[in-house]
């Protein structure tokens, strides 16, 4: 099974791809996660080990990381804010250039884009932002190759997000600007994405056709949606907004109503944690639509797909 090359260094945003990058990278997960559930083993990463810096709690991202570089034969270190220097004042360059000397690859969980942005700059080795407040680019892999598991293609797709326009709304507009996904996003007013980053993906859309849609209205966005996306309303660093944003988005809950404004077979998507009974009803979350937990597994496929890629 040959690895895919990718130009970039790192995967600090979703598009330090190029589609045809994205597009060999999904190819390479598929068959990844295929012999993988064969029971077939890869040691694509015999000898290599990934740091993992947590500056943010984790479910998904560290058990995700940490067994798919066991599964591909390598070693992961998880490291806390507590567990090194980093946050007791040493500087994101000096942090850096000391790991690039001891383990082959980096994955940052942080609140500021700019401390991924800094280690990148200043390591000699890949870095990965597992998440960040402006990007989830690893979230969003996994997401679009769901899409494309469940749909076998891009093309004639739209995809929906209702919510808070965050950091997983970025990397979800980008993405599907790149792809070709048409895309519709509604948020309350405040709340919608960072402009610069709609003035991106309507570059990038203008180039791959796909339709961009922003706005208030909620019934617009759904309007012949193919996946309607949500999110938790309050993000981490966030909670002492959380009743102001409960008010804010009353009217963005995906239930059972909302859903039926999509198109015919819509699939509900959400990449976790949820806060059943306020941004998306439990009876959403289980039903026959929902892919959510497909979601969630192909973190581990995508991510052991970019690793690869990285340290090819």
């Amino acid at each position: 099974m040959k690895i895919p090359a990718i130009n970039s260094k790192d995967f600090l945003c979703i598009t330090d791809l190029s589609k045809n990058e994205l597009m060999a990278l999904f190819d390479f997960t598929m068959k990844l996660k295929k012999e993988t559930k064969q029971g077939k083993t890869h040691g694509f990463l015999k000898g290599k080990t990934l740091a993992m810096i947590f500056e943010k709690s984790s479910t998904r991202t560290r058990v995700s990381f940490e067994a798919g570089v066991f599964q591909l034969g390598g070693h992961a270190l998880f490291l806390s804010r507590d567990d090194i220097q980093i946050g007791r004042g040493e500087t994101i360059a000096d942090t850096a250039r000391v790991l690039s000397r001891y383990v082959d690859a980096i994955m940052l969980r942080t609140f500021s884009h700019d401390k991924a942005v800094q280690l990148a700059h200043n390591a000699d080795i890949p870095v990965i932002n597992g998440l960040s407040d402006s990007y989830h680019p690893c979230q969003a892999l996994a997401d679009f190759f769901t899409i494309l598991e469940n749909n076998g293609t891009f093309k004639k797709v739209k995809l929906a997000y209702v919510g808070d326009g965050n950091n997983v709304a970025h990397s979800l507009m980008l993405g599907s600007a790149l792809l070709g996904i048409d895309f519709s996003i509604a948020c309350p007013k405040g709340y919608s994405p960072d402009k610069k980053i709609i003035e991106h993906a309507f570059q990038l859309s203008s180039k791959s056709g796909s339709k961009m849609i922003i706005t208030t209205d909620v019934k617009m966005a759904v309007e012949n949606a193919n996946y309607l996306y949500t999110d938790v309303w309050t993000s981490m660093g966030r909670e002492k907004e959380a009743a102001k944003r409960r008010k804010a988005f009353a009217k963005y809950k995906v239930d059972d109503n909302l859903v039926q404004k999509c198109a015919a077979n819509c699939k509900i998507m959400h990449c976790l944690p949820a806060h059943r009974g306020e941004e998306i009803d439990a009876s959403v979350m289980e039903s026959d639509r929902s892919i959510i937990f497909d979601q969630a597994e192909n973190r581990l496929h995508a991510q052991k797909a970019i690793l690869c890629s990285l340290l090819k």
